[in-house]
């Protein structure tokens, strides 16, 4: 067994299946050398909330903003926003230009992405982005819900 698999036990009827599946697993995989079993907890994914209102803040920043006379797309924001909160490197693209190594949004927790939020609705209001009605309702209910 090569790669790594997993299984969440969400709830206490859940435990005993899960027990043998993992005995089941370790005895295949034993017969590739050594297996590692490991105990914890799964860290918790954004929410759909969290998502509807990114891409929301996302819109209303490419429809306002200019990036040093640049145009961005949502999708550019987005990567711009991630790599100024997780400090990822920038390095020489292979065919010129640049391109930022490192950042997905889908590994985040729901409290990086949190912050990752925090950090867009800041940049936004500090050049003065006008929020739509659809992102600013979504920003008051989620800052309620926080």
């Amino acid at each position: 067994m090569s790669k790594e698999v997993q299984r969440i036990i969400e709830q206490p009827d859940d435990l005993m299946p899960a027990m043998q599946w993992a005995w089941d697993m370790a005895g295949r995989g034993l017969a590739g050398g050594p297996v590692r079993l490991t105990l914890g907890r799964p860290e918790r994914k954004r929410s759909l909330d969290q998502n509807r209102l990114l891409w929301a803040l996302l819109r209303d920043l490419s429809d306002q903003v200019q990036w040093h006379g640049l145009t961005l797309t949502p999708e550019e924001w987005k990567d711009l926003a991630t790599a100024a909160l997780k400090k990822h490197r920038i390095v020489p693209g292979m065919d010129g230009g640049f391109v930022m190594v490192g950042g997905h949004t889908s590994r985040m927790t729901k409290a990086e992405f949190s912050e990752l939020l925090e950090t867009i609705y800041a940049f936004g209001a500090d050049r003065g982005v006008q929020w739509s009605d659809g992102s600013a309702q979504q920003w008051e209910e989620w800052r309620a819900a926080a």
